[in-house]
């Protein structure tokens, strides 16, 4: 704001330019200037009444357009615009060339720049802030949270929305994440480069402390994963001053949009959102109608500009930035099974033994592989809470065909005298650790002991017929034993429906007489 109806009053009262300037924190030259021109107006203190501080401004700074011919032809000034803001190596002396190839009888080339810059001083604000086709990329996340409520619990959560815009083209991307910290940072990231083809040279971050540690124009603290995404992708990192939203107004303006068509409030009337996916669905769409919308001060759509702005992008290293994939966890060497967050998730038997990455991306567990050729999914899944585990009986690979011929080998000694007592005890054994029973080693050693009392043979024959019969419990192997000292020979009787062990009424045969 301008000072010069006070600059003229502390002047009539006796102060030095000095003086003035100190006590309204203006420079010395803009207290010179102003009584400069107030002498070439005639004004002094007090100034008429008739006159306000538009008029004084007026009467003080009159606009003129000396040394601006207009008897010429006058390019489209647009274009010249859009063609000047493409690259660095778009000049005006090579626009002028242009220019003079249709209109031999143009300006030269000190009018064409004169003229041009009038024409750029005449548009509006944000047309000044010129950024070279694929220069710089604006990101931030938009200060309102998104409410979403979890099918599975029904609790409402806060999701957070990702916004990067491109500074050339005004292309707008924009994604829902769980939270602001440092994978979703990184993630949106990656997937915002995977959207525009191609990567910028230089990104401007608010101060968040997901990318930013130490908040400085000069030697900014960045975090170590923010850090190791630069060199990655070969860019560099400007974090925007603290309180100075014109060094991000790219994004600032995006975030307002983003957030008046996403967040649910009483002016748009949005309904809260059911899914997680519903969200990102609805960003998706906020997207498309941005990019498709014409330009208010261009009058040109962001997806057209973007593909002249893509020519600029650098390209994407052949492997995307790995730590972006979640948390690393090892497939098992006997089964292909993960383990994240509590839950228990197979993947194809082909990753036995390997690393997988693994992260929670909207309402689903994505598992990734990465290979010599690159990154690969191998599997998504529902997430789920321990005891209930994801099984796909496709990841456990074919059966093998013909039966499973397994010979249990001894490791100890108690284990060595127990399959020394004959096949029943080798059947025994391979059918309780099928079936899952606890305490074996506990009741191999008490088959050992009975068969000191009852005889290596009956012992041996006992734990056969418990193996056939599933009788596995710690006192199932001395009934069989007292069971096989009176019991009549014959084949073994089930219980099942066509059968009973129920006891018949023949037995009351006579009975009272």
């Amino acid at each position: 704001m301008r000072h010069i109806d006070e600059v003229l009053r502390l002047a009539a009262q006796g102060l030095s330019q000095h003086e003035i300037s100190t006590s309204l924190g203006i420079s010395r030259t803009s207290v010179h200037n102003y009584l400069e021109r107030a002498r070439q107006a005639g004004l002094s203190w007090p100034l008429p009444k008739d006159l306000d501080a538009a008029g004084l401004e007026a009467r003080l700074f009159k606009r003129t357009d000396e040394g601006v011919r207009t008897d010429r032809p006058e390019p489209n000034w647009l274009e010249v615009h859009h063609e000047h803001k493409r690259g660095k190596h778009v000049t005006l002396q090579l626009l002028h060339l242009e220019y003079k190839a249709i209109y031999p009888d143009g300006w030269g080339y000190t009018q064409f720049c004169a003229h041009y810059r009038r024409w750029l001083a005449r548009q509006d604000v944000v047309m000044r802030l010129e950024y070279a086709a694929g220069e710089r990329m604006f990101v931030d996340f938009a200060g309102d949270t998104v409410p979403v409520t979890d099918p599975q619990t029904g609790e409402v959560w806060d999701a957070q929305i990702f916004v990067s815009v491109l500074g050339a083209s005004g292309y707008l991307y924009a994604e829902a994440v769980r939270s602001q910290d440092v994978a979703s940072w990184l993630g949106a990231h990656v997937r915002a480069r995977e959207f525009y083809s191609g990567s910028v040279r230089l990104v401007v971050p608010d101060n968040l402390k997901s990318g930013v540690t130490k908040s400085c124009w000069y030697e900014p603290g960045l975090n170590a994963s923010y850090q190791e995404l630069a060199r990655w992708y070969s860019l560099g990192i400007l974090p925007a001053r603290p309180y100075r939203p014109k060094d991000k107004g790219g994004s600032e303006a995006t975030v307002r949009i983003a957030s008046a068509d996403l967040v649910p409030t009483e002016a748009n009337l949005l309904s809260s959102y059911s899914r997680f996916a519903e969200l990102r669905g609805a960003c998706d769409d906020v997207c498309e109608r941005f990019n498709a919308r014409p330009h208010r001060a261009t009058r040109c759509p962001p997806i057209e500009r973007l593909a002249q702005e893509r020519e600029r992008l650098h390209p994407l290293p052949a492997k995307p930035f790995t730590s972006v994939f979640g948390v690393t966890r090892g497939v098992g060497k006997n089964l292909p099974l993960v383990q994240f967050d509590g839950g228990e998730y197979s993947v194809p038997d082909d990753y036995v033994g390997q690393d997988v990455w693994v992260r929670q991306q909207d309402d689903e567990i994505v598992i990734v592989h990465v290979g010599r050729d690159g990154a690969h999914e191998i599997a998504r899944w529902e997430p789920t809470v321990p005891g209930q585990p994801r099984h796909d009986p496709a990841h456990f690979g074919p059966p093998p065909e013909g039966p499973l011929h397994r010979m249990p080998k001894a490791r100890t000694p108690d284990e060595t005298a127990f399959l020394a007592l004959g096949p029943g005890a080798q059947q025994w054994l391979i059918t309780a650790a099928a079936a899952g029973t606890a305490r074996i080693r506990t009741k191999m050693i008490a088959a050992v002991a009975l068969a000191k009392i009852y005889g290596p043979a009956p012992v041996d024959r006992a734990l056969g017929l418990a193996a056939e019969l599933g009788r596995f419990a710690d006192e199932d192997l001395g009934q069989l034993l007292r069971y096989q000292a009176v019991a009549r020979p014959g084949a073994v009787r089930r219980a099942d429906e066509a059968n009973t062990l129920q006891t018949g009424t023949a037995v009351w045969t006579g009975f009272g007489s």
